[in-house]
């Protein structure tokens, strides 16, 4: 490593940086600053900024742990880089780590949840869940004089509790009791003889309660038991629990404290307030149906229920009717007893049948089913039984299933829903029923952070309280705040962390770091603008600008123009993609670039450049269009709105307005149900019109195509599968039999067995990073040495895989099977991607390519519905304008594109704008305007309309 000299110690340097497409590039850029990278997608930014920079100081950081702690980290393989001068501690940002545990909420991850548990615990006030009248403290008579209210002969113990979940043996804690005089004591919920007690297991948590006395309810017991509640009170300081050693479940424990208690003698199941008292992740305060969860899986009628014009014969009970022959026999044969007491056939359309018939079927009812059937011999038979119904059936079996093969004959007829125990509020009622200034802490994180500011800017506390509370709220203000600038008042707390966009955790996580206040540190962000309006832009570039000003370098791979003005340093990666880029062709301020003729995006954002303005809008036809009515899903507001059809449509919005509710819970999930036979559970709405026109919908999104290095775009568009087919027809092959399969590399026969056809080795290194190598037998070809000896003009199927697309398409331009495939990918602006290139490796946008691509080269019958949410992610300028000759290609065909969109040029160029809020999540669910671009640029009322109408200038 070269030493710094003073000039570079200001500056971070990369010297010959090779990783992925990147051709040996050195780059300058100025410390402390925002530097943003840009470029054409699959230029190379990411390779930069991520697989080089933020890879060699993540490597620099292990590898300055011990041996001894290096173990217990996730190596890092070091970058094909020369070096790297003045790389400060780097922290990555971006949109793929997002948190998928369902106990993790927007609370959980901000740690906003943990300063409320700690406010509710301190200052809340509690209030009785069943009767809501406030808790007060009870006197050892009236906890006395309650217990004396049971029969008499009721037998039960005084329990005082001594541990409540902590860990240890506890051998000191039971000889104590014995020197004071007690026999017996309450352990982990089993009553135990203190003389024969052993130590129990150190590394578990333990309950411990001594039984102080033992009586039952008579006449002349009221002295010996006050002593007896007295001394327990003592023992557990203020707390007494009576066991009824005759009764089950929740009513055979009964506590009392001198501190809490309800004036109208309603029990009590929380005796203590503590901050775990309010985490849905701890026993304590969990809802017991859900575990804290919120959610239960539930089974679903309209999963149940096939073609409601079919009849129970005809199959109309899926689970009875797919899940083989004795099943459907054995249920018909109790419905036929069901159809005698109830007065109906089985031969009825399940439409046609009585409502209280169906819930019949369904629920199952309260009397016996007389069973007739015939024996092998042919003797008839008879038996009574009870029916269960349907969805009991379906649950019961569910739940007693032991493995996950037979859990998944019955996981697909049940849904999610929210817990009927807690409402989706994940805590008990009791603890739902503590209050600070009247509300729950439940209710306080189902607001929106908007409301949630404006909850605690205007809570008045008493002195008492204000001097306790003081601290925690200037902790929850300051990171309220903080998620605000980026752009998050939309979110609740209580949103679930798997349920966020790759955008919206990327900015949570920003916000997360500013609040630690950091200083010298490397950020690496990933498109932090992605999913976030024009409106809110501004205030996410003052997020970055106050990273900086706390010392920090920023490295900001971007598209938005706003955010590239905005910096300090511009990278400009290119000047192609793929082997075409990778290079650097600008690096410097904002103002130089724009001079800069060789940069695609010097010569946009300087306006040399640009998307054009469709010359002409498709007209719409207002009798082709699909409608849904009554959207009410999330924060929709009772929805009323059309599609035109055979039109491009964008639906935008400020973010949390409700766009994907509309277009992929509501729109497209009722849509897959009725065109392509989904089972997709749609958000609550009334109904949808119009679906006769249509004969198919394709959704398009940007999860990855694959998940294994095996996959790739050759495999997942079908085209190898041709590619396969002509290297098997070659007279080489015929000679030596080879069939199609022995040009694939995930079967035995032609791959090489040395790597298992993936082409190299993983050395795992003791202490220091793993290496992966290059397979020696195939030297990365993947397959074996008989089968690359085959060759289609002159090249081997490993060299075709290896191949750009672009160069591909021309080498099987005669072999129209193959070309219309690759074509494709070309049109999509994927020509620079190779081939057999590894599914791991591509981006989000590419994967989405990859999958319009798919689709495109499937015959069009002109009647389908492609819908897309933010297809411009990740993508240049350049690229965006590929993507829109894409799309107006599939409308020119009659079929219907529907984008949810914040890109102005995608925008400016649809047939038809839907623009929800006005604002996000509660306030927003309105339809604001809607019509062409020039129409909704004159609505006052639309944030969209605004920016539109300076570009539509």
């Amino acid at each position: 490593m070269n030493p710094q000299t003073d000039q570079s110690q200001d500056l971070l340097v990369v010297k010959g940086a090779r990783v992925h497409n990147l051709q040996n590039i050195t780059v300058e850029m100025p410390r402390n600053s925002l530097v943003v990278f840009t470029g054409l997608s699959g230029s190379g930014k990411s390779s930069l900024a991520f697989d080089t920079i933020f890879a060699e100081g993540q490597r620099r950081y292990v590898e300055s742990l011990s041996a001894y702690a290096r173990q217990f980290l996730g190596q890092v393989d070091r970058p094909d880089v020369d070096f790297i001068e003045g790389l400060s501690p780097a922290v990555s940002i971006d949109q793929k780590s997002t948190n998928r545990n369902p106990r993790s909420t927007v609370g959980t991850i901000t740690e906003i949840h943990d300063y409320l548990r700690l406010l509710w615990a301190r200052i809340g006030v509690p209030f009785c869940a069943e009767c809501g009248e406030q808790i007060v403290k009870q006197t050892p008579q009236q906890i006395v004089d309650q217990i004396l209210e049971n029969e008499d002969g009721t037998k039960f113990q005084v329990l005082a509790e001594l541990v409540d979940q902590k860990k240890g043996e506890f051998v000191d804690l039971f000889k104590e009791l014995i020197a004071q005089g007690y026999a017996r004591a309450m352990v982990d919920g089993e009553t135990i003889s203190l003389a024969e007690a052993k130590p129990l297991k150190k590394s578990y948590k333990h309950d411990i309660a001594v039984v102080v006395d033992r009586l039952a309810i008579k006449a002349g017991i009221t002295g010996r038991l006050t002593d007896s509640i007295e001394t327990a009170l003592k023992l557990a300081g203020g707390k007494v629990t009576i066991d009824f050693v005759d009764r089950k479940g929740k009513d055979s424990k009964r506590s009392f404290s001198e501190q809490m208690s309800c004036p109208n003698d309603h029990a009590l199941a929380i005796t203590e307030i503590e901050p775990r008292t309010f985490s849905f992740n701890a026993p304590f305060g969990a809802c017991q149906e859900c575990s804290g969860l919120g959610t239960k899986m539930a089974v679903d009628a309209d999963l149940v229920i096939g073609d409601v014009e079919a009849s129970i014969l005809d199959g109309v009970i899926l689970p009875w009717s797919t899940q083989g022959k004795g099943l459907f026999h054995y249920f018909s044969r109790m419905l036929q007893g069901l159809a005698k007491d109830l007065t109906f056939s089985l031969k009825t359309p399940w439409q046609d049948l009585p409502e209280e018939v169906q819930y019949a079927i369904l629920h199952g009812n309260d009397f016996d089913v007389q069973v007739k059937w015939k024996n092998r011999y042919g003797r008839e038979l008879r038996y009574t039984t009870g029916f269960e119904g349907v969805l009991n059936y379906i649950e019961r079996k569910y739940l007693e299933s032991e493995n996950d093969y037979s859990r998944g004959r019955w996981a697909g007829f049940l849904r999610e829903i929210p817990c009927p125990g807690c409402e989706g509020a994940r805590l008990r009622p009791e603890v739902l029923a503590i209050k600070v200034a009247g509300t729950s802490i439940s209710s306080v994180a189902a607001m929106s952070l908007g409301d949630c500011v404006e909850f605690f800017a205007r809570l008045k506390l008493g002195k008492r309280d204000e001097k306790i509370a003081a601290q925690v709220l200037r902790e929850i203000r300051a990171r309220l705040d903080f998620l605000m600038s980026v752009g998050l008042d939309y979110l609740s707390l209580e949103r679930s962390a798997g349920s966020l966009s790759g955008g919206e955790a990327q900015r949570i996580r920003l916000a997360t770091q500013i609040g630690s206040g950091l200083t010298g540190v490397l950020y690496v962000l990933d498109e932090p603008s992605i999913g976030l309006h024009q409106r809110d832009n501004r205030r996410l570039i003052d997020t970055l600008i106050k990273l900086r000003e706390l010392g920090n370098t920023l490295v900001v791979v971007e598209h938005d123009e706003d955010t590239i003005r905005t910096s300090d340093w511009v990278v400009d990666i290119g000047p192609g993609a793929g082997i075409n880029g990778g290079r650097v062709v600008h690096s410097g301020q904002y103002n130089e670039l724009l001079l800069n003729k060789e940069s695609i995006t010097g010569d946009y954002l300087s306006g040399r450049r640009s998307i054009a303005l469709p010359k002409k809008r498709r007209p719409i036809d207002p009798k082709r269009q699909v409608t849904v009515v009554g959207a009410k899903a999330n924060n929709l507001k009772n929805l009323t709105v059309s599609f035109p059809l055979g039109a491009f449509i964008a639906v935008t919005g400020v973010s949390g307005s409700g766009k994907s509710t509309l277009v992929n819970d509501i729109l497209y999930n009722v849509m897959a149900n009725a065109l392509n036979g989904a089972k997709l559970v749609a958000g609550k709405h009334t109904r949808i019109t119009g679906l006769a026109q249509l004969d198919k919908v394709v959704h398009v999104d940007q999860n990855p195509i694959g998940r294994t290095p095996r996959s790739n775009p050759a495999t997942y568009t079908g085209v190898f599968d041709h590619i396969r087919k002509l290297f098997a027809e070659t007279s080489e092959s015929k000679a030596r039999g080879y069939q199609q399969g022995r040009f694939s590399f995930n079967v035995k026969g032609g791959r090489c067995e040395a790597c298992s056809g993936d082409g190299t080795l993983k050395i795992e290194m003791n202490f220091l990073p793993d290496v992966y190598v290059s397979c020696e037998t195939c030297h990365g070809a993947r397959y074996n040495r008989e089968t690359l000896q085959v060759k289609y003009k002159g090249k081997s199927i490993s060299e075709v895989l290896e191949m750009p697309i672009e160069e591909a398409a021309t080498f099987f331009e005669a072999i129209s099977s193959i070309s219309r495939y690759l074509t494709t990918l070309v049109d999509v602006g994927l020509g620079y991607v190779r081939l057999g290139q590894s599914a791991t490796t591509l981006s989000g946008g590419e994967a989405q390519r990859v999958k319009l691509a798919t689709e495109l080269q499937r015959r069009s019958t002109g009647r389908t519905v492609y819908v897309l949410d933010e297809p411009t992610t990740g993508l240049h300028f350049e690229d965006v304008r590929k993507l829109l000759l894409v799309l107006n290609s599939l409308v020119d065909k009659g079929n219907t594109v529907i984008v949810i969109e914040h890109n102005l040029d995608v925008i400016k160029s649809a047939d038809w704008i839907l623009d929800l809020g006005p604002e996000g999540g509660f306030r927003g669910g309105e339809l604001v305007a809607e019509g062409t671009p020039e129409q909704v640029a004159k609505n006052k009322a639309s944030f969209t309309g605004a920016f539109l109408k300076e570009i539509l200038k």
